[in-house]
């Protein structure tokens, strides 16, 4: 797994100028930019080191009750002849999937639990109940995107390159369906990301013919794998509740992909979020780096099974600032980074689950039409 490194590249010198922080961070000098970055790393040290036994039996807790919450699911479902019983079994299944994709694969998958050596529960090793085979999500998503966060041009999930999500996007009449078509892209989102490394890599050339072919063999296989698990293997082993069955693995799906899309859309395209032009790499330091992550991600408020439910990116800030930073951790520092942002004028943005709803789909819909800025 590929992470941000902790180093920051070699900038050119530029006195007390104000820095190429983005609109809400260009009044920081260059020494305060370069104090911040001391300040972050020092406080990432801080947590890295105090790790233990206490977390790890957390991540080992989460993973328990997410297998027991599917068993109890697809059990209660063989019986799924009353309309309880096809409820409570649905609802079981799709907090397990939603657990096992946020809580447990995504952060997997970014390293946070490779301190511990466990081999079964590492980012070299995790597999995820997900259409998209682990390691083009990784690349795409901890490489491209925690690298260029935000960065227009650089960062495809800005719009996922289907939605115009800033009004730096250029404006295309097909952009008028959006609202509907992101609808489609909520109910089939673990589709969308079984081709999208794929589509970066066409982009930037970085693979030969015959290895994307390779790459979109390696999607169609998982695909096949994740399609006969739900839709034909377990309805099958359901007898005469197979259509029950397959009608629940079916919503339970689609309820998962919708609740990943809203989480990771409320993170990431609120209103107040900022978007960067390219030029901004140009010998970014380590300060610039994490103003930019700071600038282009949103919380979500709320409770502690909220947390739990969105793999704690409703601690989006944090964990953009700490992409390898165990999920568990990301509560208790908080308040120290808004503490931080406060120190140094920098915006906070954070905000209910229903608000932050509310301000990507009005971005989403303002958006679709010309203009916006």
């Amino acid at each position: 797994m590929i992470s941000v490194p902790l180093t920051s590249q070699a900038a050119t010198p530029r006195s007390t100028a104000p820095a190429r922080a983005g609109t809400s961070g260009a009044h920081l000098s260059e020494a305060e930019l370069e104090k911040l970055g001391n300040e972050l790393d020092a406080l990432r040290q801080e947590v890295m080191t105090d790790l233990g036994e206490a977390d790890a039996r957390y991540i080992r807790r989460v993973i328990a009750l997410q297998r027991g919450l599917e068993v109890t699911g697809r059990l209660v479902l063989f019986g799924a002849s009353r309309r309880w019983a096809w409820w409570t079994g649905t609802a079981c299944l799709t907090v397990a999937k939603a657990l096992e994709n946020m809580e447990i694969g995504h952060n997997v998958m970014h390293g946070q639990w490779d301190w511990m050596h466990d081999p079964k529960i590492h980012s070299t090793t995790w597999e995820w109940d997900n259409a998209c085979p682990s390691d083009q999500w990784k690349h795409a998503h901890n490489v491209l995107h925690h690298t260029y966060t935000n960065v227009l041009g650089k960062d495809r999930d800005i719009g996922y390159t289907i939605l115009r999500v800033n009004p730096a996007q250029d404006w295309h009449p097909v952009y008028l369906a959006q609202p509907l078509y992101n609808l489609l892209f909520a109910a089939t989102f673990e589709l969308g990301n079984a081709v999208y490394d794929l589509g970066a890599q066409i982009d930037s050339g970085e693979k030969t013919e015959a290895e994307l072919k390779a790459g979109l063999a390696d999607i169609g296989r998982k695909l096949a794998r994740q399609a006969f698990k739900d839709y034909v293997a377990f309805p099958l082993l359901a007898g005469r509740n197979a259509r029950h069955v397959l009608t629940a693995n079916l919503a339970a799906n689609t309820l998962r992909n919708i609740w990943v899309h809203t989480i990771i859309f409320c993170g990431h395209f609120p209103g107040d979020v900022e978007v960067f032009d390219e030029e901004i790499l140009n010998d970014e330091t380590r300060g610039e780096w994490y103003v930019r992550q700071l600038l282009g991600s949103a919380d979500i408020t709320g409770g502690k099974l909220l947390h739990l439910l969105t793999g704690n990116l409703s601690h989006q800030i944090e964990h953009h600032l700490y992409p390898d930073m165990p999920s568990i951790r990301l509560a208790r520092i908080a308040p120290r980074i808004r503490e931080v942002c406060d120190r140094y004028g920098l915006p906070y943005h954070s905000a209910s689950l229903p608000r932050q709803v509310a301000r990507h789909w009005g971005k989403v819909i303002r958006l679709a039409f010309p203009g916006g800025r």
